[in-house]
C-alpha cells in the first residue's frame, strides 16, 4: 500500500500526512513507533503541568489529547478496514481535553496509557492485509481510507512532537 492519495482524506489532514515519510502504512510502526514512544515517555516530569501560555494545554493535557486522538482515529481505521459503512461522528478535541481531567492524573500513568494505546494501534496495523488499507468510509462527513487514517495517526503524533519541542521543552 502506497501513501494516501489526495482524494483519500479531507484536505485539512494534508499537514499531518505530509509529516510522515514512510512509503507505506505497513512500515509506519517500524519507522516511527520506537522513536515516538521514546520521545513521549521521556518528557520531563518537571514540565508535566507546564503550559506555554495561559490559554494553552499543559503537557499532561497535550499528551492526553494525543492519546484520545489516536484512540479515536484507530477506531475509525478499524471500522473502515472492516468495511463498516456506518458514517462515523466527529469529535471536539477541546471538549475532550476539558473533560479528560489529565491534571488530576500522574504523568507516569498518562505515559503508560500512551504506550498501551500505541501498542494497540501498531498491532492493529500489523494485522491488516493490503486490500483492507484501501477500504474507504465516512468520518466527520468526509471520505477517508484506512490507509489515510494510519498516516494521520502518525502525522498527528509528529505534529505534536514538534510543538512540544518548540514550545514546552
Amino acid at each position: 500500500m502506497s501513501r494516501p492519495l489526495s482524494g483519500d482524506f479531507p484536505a485539512y489532514f494534508e499537514g499531518y500526512i505530509g509529516k510522515v515519510k514512510a512509503d507505506s502504512a505497513e512500515k509506519l510502526p517500524a519507522v516511527y513507533s520506537e522513536q515516538l514512544a521514546s520521545f513521549y515517555t521521556n518528557l520531563p516530569d518537571a514540565k508535566a503541568d507546564y503550559a506555554y501560555a495561559a490559554d494553552k494545554w499543559t503537557l499532561k493535557d497535550l499528551l492526553q489529547h494525543v492519546i484520545d486522538t489516536e484512540r479515536i482515529m484507530s477506531y475509525r481505521l478499524l471500522r473502515i478496514a472492516r468495511k463498516d459503512e456506518t458514517p462515523l461522528a466527529s469529535f471536539d478535541e477541546n471538549s475532550y481535553a476539558a473533560n479528560a481531567r489529565a491534571g488530576n492524573r500522574s504523568f507516569a500513568v498518562i505515559k503508560e496509557e500512551f504506550l498501551a494505546v500505541r501498542k494497540s494501534t501498531d498491532l492493529l496495523l500489523q494485522s491488516l492485509e493490503q486490500e483492507q488499507f484501501d477500504h474507504a468510509g465516512i468520518a466527520s462527513g468526509n471520505k477517508m481510507t484506512a490507509n489515510a487514517l494510519a498516516y494521520i495517526i502518525f502525522g498527528h503524533m509528529l505534529h505534536h512532537k514538534t510543538i512540544i519541542e518548540e514550545r514546552y521543552l
